[in-house]
């Protein structure tokens, strides 16, 4: 990924391959720094310990979700109250207990005003899987909150996830960034363009003999 954004002439001041003053930025090296907000939602009663299976949560959706979403939580195991007697979070996934009926709305930089409800768009979401890997959610928003981030760039697909790492911000006491989420690419079909349709990949169109210019034009950025 990062041999095709340099191949495509863009540039940048930080990351895992030219270091900066918050590094490490590859996550898998900064599994302290989520432990640390793991604990501290722990000690808080903010998550609590989820055994559910897969199949289980399956079973038990009420309503269609986006493909690549979580699906909303039927809260078997919220009641949990054991929390504090786990000292490493391997096991088990960790859920945050939203406020259902909370409606958390924020102003996107492109698309507005967006509001979503606790408990109905989305329900008590993982931060810490059983494999013991921190979850998206609770990484995205410790690593923004450790680097100093001020606006966030990403995918239309997100924005429901904005609101989760909304309440996660709040439960640590870190300050919010902007967001600012753009408009997905689309197939013939209405199908946002995933890492899985390689067809259109960066990295295909270079091995067809495209030039930097053209993926550029094709992309509206030339």
């Amino acid at each position: 990924m990062i041999e095709d954004l340099k191949w495509l002439g863009i540039e940048w001041q930080e990351g895992p391959d030219c270091g900066g003053p918050y590094a490490p930025y590859s996550q898998s090296e900064r599994r302290q720094h989520y432990l640390v907000a793991w604990r501290e939602l722990r000690d808080a009663g903010a998550i609590y310990p989820c055994t559910c299976s897969r199949k289980e949560l399956a079973q038990a959706a009420s309503a269609p979700n986006d493909a690549d979403d979580e699906p909303v939580y039927p809260g078997k195991c919220r009641s949990r109250t054991d929390g504090a007697s786990f000292k490493e979070p391997a096991g088990v996934n960790w859920r945050f207990r939203v406020k259902d009926g909370e409606d958390v709305t924020f102003d996107d930089l492109h698309a507005g005003c967006q509001s979503f409800t606790a408990g109905r768009d989305f329900g008590d979401f993982v931060v810490w899987r059983r494999d013991d890997v921190p979850a998206y959610q609770l990484a995205v928003v410790v690593d923004d909150a450790a680097m100093k981030i001020t606006e966030v760039v990403r995918g239309a697909d997100l924005l429901k996830s904005t609101a989760r790492q909304l309440l996660l911000y709040r439960a640590l006491g870190c300050s919010v960034p902007d967001f600012y989420h753009c408009d997905l690419f689309l197939d013939d079909a209405g199908m946002r363009l995933a890492k899985r349709h390689d067809a259109l990949s960066i990295r295909r169109l270079r091995e067809e003999g495209c030039t930097a210019r053209e993926v550029l034009h094709r992309a509206g950025l030339a």
